[in-house]
């Protein structure tokens, strides 16, 4: 019987030491830690933190944005030279559709042809020039073209745009 109680002990101060001790411990340290965050003023104002996030916005906003008047004519034509310097030539301008337009972004479809390296450079350096917005999404196309009896395959890359207006 006193083997019993004795080894009732045992087993309580080992189960004390090895998983009572540790969530005590972990338990204080808690309470600690939650009186000392309740004591501190307002530890989520960090304006190094502010002003990081608001540089970081601006520079996100800037790909986006370019002036929607001069979309049309401005910006189109410099990414008809950007994309002229890779071979490739810009072959639809379609006409403005309302479709593509949401309260805060203008979205603007363009068609570009030439030679699949070729197109991937044009977008690549499309994608890295500032303040021609932002491509939204790009479409491959292979185009048969029938002149005679002769059918002509063209690689066409249709580039949807995405300007802050």
């Amino acid at each position: 019987m006193y083997l019993l109680w004795l080894g009732t002990g045992i087993l309580l101060l080992l189960s004390y030491r090895f998983a009572f001790k540790n969530m005590i411990e972990a338990w204080q340290t808690n309470r600690q830690l939650k009186e000392r965050l309740t004591q501190s003023s307002d530890l989520g104002y960090q304006p190094d933190y502010l002003e990081r996030k608001d540089k970081n916005l601006g520079k996100i906003i800037g790909l986006y944005k370019a002036d929607t008047t001069a979309f049309r004519s401005q910006i189109i034509n410099a990414i008809a030279l950007i994309v002229e310097k890779q071979n490739v030539k810009l072959t639809t301008v379609p006409i403005e559709d309302v479709s593509f337009h949401t309260p805060d972004f203008l979205i603007e479809k363009l068609a570009f042809e030439g030679d699949y390296f070729s197109l991937n450079k044009a977008m690549r350096e499309l994608q890295v020039t500032p303040n021609i917005g932002v491509i939204r999404s790009a479409t491959w196309k292979v185009v048969g073209i029938r002149s005679g009896s002769d059918e002509n395959k063209q690689l066409v890359l249709e580039l949807y745009f995405e300007v802050v207006k």
